[in-house]
């Protein structure tokens, strides 16, 4: 059924519900694993650093990065095969094109409730992917993942 499945990883309670649900697939469908991060650099902090420079970006990175490899840790211990990605820009646009590379059969995110105000404003990662997806996508909701 899948044969690649791309799981976008935030760290976050519903990146980890993404996690869990995509990992869970992928051992039934015996698929390869490839978890991405998306650093999403945003106007005004790219603007003060241009006008004052800081470390805030290179410790952003090693945030993400340190989410990142302990996302894959966790889904190496699952006994799945897991390459890692790590991308910059917009979310939606960056899964699209990660997908579109590795050649995912589907797209597994997190869902993250938002108001009606912080959905217009920054938009949703999950109704944007739905015009850069060329794959299947699965939108993790929390308290959805069967016991196992």
């Amino acid at each position: 059924m899948y044969r690649t499945i791309l799981l976008a990883y935030d760290g976050s309670q519903q990146g980890r519900e993404a996690l869990d649900q995509g990992a869970e697939l992928a051992s039934l469908c015996q698929a390869r694993v490839y978890l991405l991060a998306v650093v999403a650099h945003e106007l005004g902090v790219a603007l003060a650093e241009a006008a004052a420079p800081s470390d805030l970006p290179e410790r952003e990175y090693q945030e993400v990065r340190r989410v990142l490899t302990a996302g894959a840790e966790d889904l190496r211990r699952a006994g799945l095969s897991v390459e890692t990605r790590l991308g910059t820009g917009n979310p939606a646009e960056e899964i699209g094109r990660m997908a579109h590379e590795v050649g995912a059969d589907l797209i597994v995110v997190g869902h993250r409730e938002q108001s009606a105000l912080a959905r217009w404003w920054h938009g949703s990662v999950g109704a944007s992917l739905l015009a850069h997806a060329p794959c299947s996508l699965l939108v993790a909701v929390s308290g959805t993942t069967p016991a196992r």
